[in-house]
């Protein structure tokens, strides 16, 4: 066989098994980190409101085009977060897939660092988190998860952005389901 010919049918069938390879993640959901990634405000040394918007890579493979999207509150003078989430496993235990509880505000995402997409601080932000909160009382999907095209976490950031314009929320590409709402 001509090299060229054995680079034609060899190299691509390579390739693809390399890709493979590397997409399939070598670590374990159940011990991968969900740690603070240290970017909220404490809230015990915060008087101030904050409302922030986070996005982290999606797991594994997912997250070379995906990301998961939240969001988490703190009204003035209260020493926690609140966080609004959908996440889908939640269906699988008979849980609604929306939840809104105190948690860590931006844990890791199963090994990845959350960003912040948006944040509001200070006066007024306590009348936004009360807008917010409504709104995600109002989410008509909260036991409905479908990672494509939706509705799933990125539906719900998106549903409330929608609600709550004042949020000022744009939501990039890779938050795949953000059309679902349209």
């Amino acid at each position: 066989m001509p090299p060229t010919m054995l680079n034609r049918t060899l190299v691509p069938p390579l390739l693809l098994l390399t890709l493979l390879a590397t997409a399939c993640s070598n670590n374990d959901w159940r011990t991968a980190s969900r740690e603070s990634a240290g970017i909220a405000p404490d809230p015990l040394t915060t008087e101030e409101a904050v409302l922030q918007v986070y996005g982290a890579d999606a797991w594994s493979w997912r997250g070379w085009f995906a990301i998961h999207t939240w969001i988490a509150a703190k009204r003035s003078g209260e020493e926690y977060y609140t966080v609004y989430d959908v996440v889908g496993w939640r269906r699988h235990r008979n849980q609604p897939v929306m939840q809104i509880r105190r948690d860590v505000p931006d844990r890791m995402w199963y090994d990845e660092k959350p960003r912040v997409l948006v944040e509001h601080r200070g006066e007024g932000v306590d009348e936004l988190i009360d807008a917010v909160e409504e709104a995600a009382r109002g989410y008509p999907w909260e036991n409905t998860y479908k990672a494509f095209p939706g509705p799933n976490s990125n539906t719900f950031t998106a549903w409330v952005a929608k609600q709550v314009p004042e949020l000022e929320l744009d939501l990039p590409l890779s938050a795949i389901g953000r059309g679902f709402v349209d």
